[in-house]
């Protein structure tokens, strides 16, 4: 047994804790054993590291993510994607589940019992047309790749490479969730409904970013990343004339009275801190220039950071829309549709493993706090359900001109950070179970 290697996984990783960081229901009985083996004097991250970047599994990495570019497909269609993925899990002997919501996939490795840790990864695509010229461009018309759930894929699947190396290793049984339209915000919703998160009791997603340089890990505790949700509301009014509108009921007065007083909730009753956000997207009313139209249609989008702000929005929005149709003798009928996702909030103690775990793989000079962000994700429903934690991995190069934002046409991603990612998702869930089962043995 390495010494130095017990050591440095008690000083690092294992924090001393009065209660159990254990929350499933087992119905076995733990044994202590050795959580490691003595891999040529190497320590954990160093190990983890050399299986994440040896040349072939590297190259393997790559060359998915490139196979699944070429090939996108939208929510609840990856039925291509999926079979690569089938593919590459049969061929590592890694047993998994499907179809899961549709599409999806989930496939198991470790012991088979508790505790159960969970990871996962996004696969759908964009209706954009790439504009990037390259050998690996998308092949099917109107349809890219443009927010990196093809790399999160290749990184997942690199993952469960390197976790099925160290499936002896492993206290526990690690999920891998390879998940459907999240673009939609409909995919992680309807895996819950599944059971994926039956006894699972902590769940790590990660994001490609170009908000942060190559390599850097950035995330917050608490409130991360907005929730969003959208309106539509129709003001109904009598049309008429324009040259006699006192015989009309004018509801395009009332609609400009309408999204001038919605801007006035952020302005002036939100707290500036809370970030929220309220735009009306489209205005819709009236056919002639000589004619007062009966009705008006708007729509648009709401988001805030914490979940107490963005439901308390919604319900303003309603409010505001309603009493200014009547101020204008006019009335409104508001319907919220599309998906409307949660707030991602992290679990304290699940950030402080992502933190601690990541100063392992890419060193504590590439970690970051990350500012509240207005992007949504619906990795968010996970949170709702169970402790997690959501990570952004930066690819920023300016250098190789890898800058476009997410769903742009001209969106690139820095691939030599895959084996990186592989990495974050290998150690997380590892350290995980390590960590549990330690806590259960000394409690």
């Amino acid at each position: 047994m390495n010494l130095s290697l017990i050591i440095f996984i008690t000083l690092h990783l294992i924090r001393p804790s009065s209660s159990k960081i254990f929350h499933g229901d087992h119905d076995h009985q733990t044994t202590c054993l050795n959580p490691f083996l003595d891999h040529q004097n190497s320590s954990l991250q160093d190990h983890i590291l050399k299986l994440a970047n040896h040349v072939e599994t590297a190259a393997w990495i790559k060359k998915i993510r490139r196979e699944i570019h070429e090939h996108p497909e939208l929510a609840f269609e990856e039925i291509h994607t999926s079979s690569i993925i089938r593919r590459e899990l049969e061929k590592m002997s890694i047993r998994y589940q499907w179809p899961v919501a549709k599409t999806g996939v989930v496939a198991r490795v470790g012991s088979g019992l508790p505790p159960f840790v969970a990871l996962r990864a996004d696969m759908d695509a964009l209706p954009i047309q790439e504009m990037v010229e390259w050998e690996h461009k998308s092949k099917i018309d109107g349809k890219m790749h443009a927010c990196g759930h093809d790399a999160h894929v290749a990184m997942l699947l690199g993952a469960a490479k390197i976790l099925k190396q160290l499936e002896n290793e492993l206290q526990g049984t690690v999920l891998l969730i390879f998940q459907p339209a999240e673009e939609q915000g409909e995919g992680a919703k309807q895996m819950i409904k599944e059971g994926v998160l039956d006894k699972v009791e902590a769940i790590f997603g990660l994001h490609l970013v170009l908000s942060s340089d190559t390599g850097v890990v950035a995330s917050r505790s608490g409130d991360f990343l907005a929730g969003c949700g959208f309106f539509r509301a129709v003001i109904h009014g009598k049309g008429g004339h324009a040259a006699i509108p006192q015989d009309s009921i004018d509801p395009i007065l009332a609609v400009s009275a309408t999204i001038i007083s919605l801007q006035h909730i952020v302005s002036r009753e939100a707290d500036p801190l809370d970030m929220p956000v309220v735009s009306v997207t489209m205005v819709d009313g009236g056919t002639g220039l000589n004619a007062i139209p009966d009705s008006v249609s708007i729509a648009g989008t709401y988001r805030a950071v914490s979940k107490k702000s963005f439901y308390a929005l919604a319900e303003r929005i309603k409010e505001v829309i309603k009493t200014q149709a009547s101020v204008y003798r006019c009335s409104a009928t508001v319907d919220f549709e599309g998906p409307i996702v949660s707030p991602t909030v992290n679990d304290e103690r699940i950030y402080e493993h992502v933190v601690k775990v990541s100063a392992m793989i890419v060193g504590k000079q590439n970690i970051e706090v990350a500012p509240p962000i207005m992007g949504s994700e619906d990795f968010a429903f996970y949170l709702e359900k169970i402790p997690g934690a959501f990570a952004f991995l930066g690819m920023r190069d300016e250098k190789k001109a890898i800058i476009h934002s997410p769903h742009s046409p001209y969106y690139a991603v820095h691939e030599d950070v895959l084996p990186t990612g592989s990495a974050l998702h290998a150690a997380f869930a590892y350290t995980y179970l390590l960590k549990t089962s330690t806590s259960v043995c000394g409690s």
